[in-house]
């Protein structure tokens, strides 16, 4: 079967390959929402059918690397810099709350379950349960485009996501340093020390520098929008010198820029569009290609794999946003 789709080379002309990956943003929501079924879905399967592991017309080479990555950060930017500012401070205590009981209670309960009922070794059980005990924005453009992009419930999520994915990366950390044998005092002084300058970094001096740039360059519309790209950037990279993903850099610097860049502006028009036309279907596209549905007819272990990563993942999120919807319950009656 994977050597009758592998039948044709790759494209290797780059105009070929942008174009098919144009009629691929164009044709595949049309087709999927005719079907009711969101078009990010139709980009993550058109991405698997021409990826590597599919009929091998598209190789995922530097060019869609490069794009992928960018749409990812374009994703957390956005939910920064849409997301309402006076809902956000305002529920950032119930975003505390569901992001650690949405990480908690998921890679807890994966790793007993990984590590006693199917024999893996204890980090190997941590590292597979810190792959649902995050979550991503992946759906955020749904949200954007459905107009919800500010409720109550999409911002308390937001907030969350934030704080489930510092808190994998610092597992991630301590896992790598765990099996390297550099986990110690001063590593972990070096990272607090690196990201509160990171931070105060780009919550505080960016948007001075922001400010002022735009009063100077008030009527070049096309020079703020790559005056902001580049701050997005800037932010990413601070990030992974820091020592976390470059996905958190992106998220605060949509929240520095927050106010700074109306909702109804030209600007912001011109960030949604690029984002959600070009950057963030290449993200979208990449994320399919890196999908190998293969490996699920080598054997029953990927399968069984698999299908305890869902379940335990649904059922522990599940258990997260029920167990922050009674304590909002008992708080909001203990008030009144």
């Amino acid at each position: 079967m994977t050597l009758l789709l592998k039948l044709v080379p790759p494209f290797e002309d780059p105009v070929l390959i942008f174009t098919m990956v144009l009629l691929i943003i164009l044709v595949a929501p049309i087709i999927l929402n005719k079907l009711r079924i969101p078009g990010i879905v139709g980009l993550i399967l058109a991405g698997v059918i021409v990826g590597p592991n599919g009929f091998n017309l598209l190789l995922r080479d530097a060019s869609i690397i490069l794009f992928g990555t960018v749409g990812l950060l374009y994703i957390m930017f956005l939910a920064g810099l849409e997301i309402d500012m006076i809902d956000f401070k305002k529920n950032r205590n119930r975003s505390l709350i569901f992001g650690a009981l949405t990480f908690l209670i998921p890679i807890t309960t994966g790793t007993l379950i990984f590590y006693y009922l199917m024999d893996y070794q204890l980090l190997s059980a941590i590292l597979l349960s810190s792959m649902f005990s995050s979550h991503t924005l992946i759906a955020y453009p749904i949200a954007s485009r459905l107009g919800i992009s500010k409720n109550e419930a999409v911002t308390v999520t937001i907030g969350g996501t934030i704080v489930t994915d510092t808190a994998v990366l610092l597992v991630l950390a301590v896992v790598a340093g765990s099996s390297q044998g550099d986990l110690d005092v001063w590593y972990w002084v070096k990272l607090a020390g690196s990201l509160a300058i990171f931070a105060g970094i780009v919550m505080f001096v960016f948007p001075r520098i922001a400010s002022w740039f735009f009063k100077q360059i008030e009527s070049e519309k096309g020079a703020q929008y790559i005056f902001v790209l580049t701050l997005v950037f800037a932010a990413a990279f601070l990030a992974e010198l820091a020592g976390v993903e470059a996905i958190i850099g992106a998220f605060l610097a949509g929240l520095a820029l927050n106010p700074l860049i109306p909702h109804t502006s030209a600007l912001m028009n011109r960030i949604e569009f690029v984002g959600n036309n070009i950057f963030i279907p290449f993200f979208l596209i990449n994320v399919g290609m890196i999908v190998d549905l293969s490996v699920l007819f080598r054997g029953p272990e990927a399968l069984i794999i698999a299908g305890v990563i869902v379940v335990v993942a649904l059922v522990t999120k599940f258990l997260a946003a029920g167990s922050l919807k009674r304590y909002l319950g008992t708080a909001v009656r203990n008030v009144t």
